[in-house]
């Protein structure tokens, strides 16, 4: 494996993150802590516990795992969309590296970037709401799953946008709603139960459930089912991408 070459694509997309600290950390900061004090504190404090967790506690994952989704998704994409719009995508592509070195090098610091920024939102959150993580070393590791499912994903919708407008179509019309009927701000099981069985079609409800067990000891669905359903994502992702660059889609043309 040529390691000065995922070496040099993930230090180059690392420093993209320094220079664009007010973009790609602060402002998605600033958005989460809004949130964190209206429904944390404001709304939150006028809430009733869901399982025994106050609310402004009970929305930390879900609004991390939003925070995160975004950011996966929003670097991954734009980080390869860029070579693809300037045209030096070619000379990446004619490198001596393997198209397995280039995804580890683009999707590696989509993935990075987003497990920092959620490291960060968590430390903040304590300035809001007073939280706990039970399990913390499956909390990191769904972290890092979710942040590296959904780089792949984002890598996927970089090499499919023909636009700066198409970046966004997913992320925001797709992506965003899921995240908000995914379980961020309630528990599933306090819908009618059409809905119940309407909302497990949704597979952000699996990341939210298992992230939020984490912390808290308690999830919509169960565990072993959220790692499952993340897995079967990460598969699918890995699939799209090995099936883009045996067939060139959108890469040499």
């Amino acid at each position: 494996m040529n390691l000065y070459g995922v070496k040099a694509i993930y230090k180059f997309e690392m420093a993209r993150m320094k220079r664009t600290v007010m973009q790609s950390v602060l402002s998605p900061v600033i958005s989460t802590c809004l949130y964190f004090v209206v429904f944390g504190s404001a709304i939150g404090s006028r809430m009733g516990d869901i399982d025994n967790i106050s609310y402004g506690a009970y929305i930390i994952p879900g609004l991390v795992m939003l925070s995160l989704l975004m950011q996966s998704i929003s670097n991954a994409s734009f980080g390869i969309y860029m070579p693809k719009f300037s045209g030096t995508i070619y000379e990446v592509l004619s490198a001596p590296v393997s198209y397995v070195e280039i995804v580890l090098g683009y999707v590696g610091a989509a993935t990075t970037k987003a497990v920092i920024l959620g490291l960060i939102i968590l430390a903040t959150a304590k300035l809001f709401v007073d939280y706990s993580i039970l399990h913390p070393f499956w909390m990191f590791s769904f972290l890092v799953l979710t942040a590296m499912t959904f780089s792949l994903f984002g890598f996927i919708i970089g090499i499919w946008a023909d636009g700066f407008e198409k970046l966004q179509i997913v992320p925001m019309m797709i992506v965003t709603p899921l995240v908000f009927l995914g379980g961020t701000f309630y528990s599933i099981e306090m819908l009618p139960e059409i809905w119940q069985t309407i909302s497990l079609f949704n597979p952000v409800v699996y990341l939210i459930s298992g992230f939020r067990w984490a912390f808290y000891g308690v999830s919509d669905v169960h565990v072993g089912i959220s790692v499952g359903m993340t897995m079967v994502f990460l598969t699918m992702c890995m699939t799209a991408v090995w099936w883009i660059f045996k067939t060139g889609y959108r890469l040499r043309s």
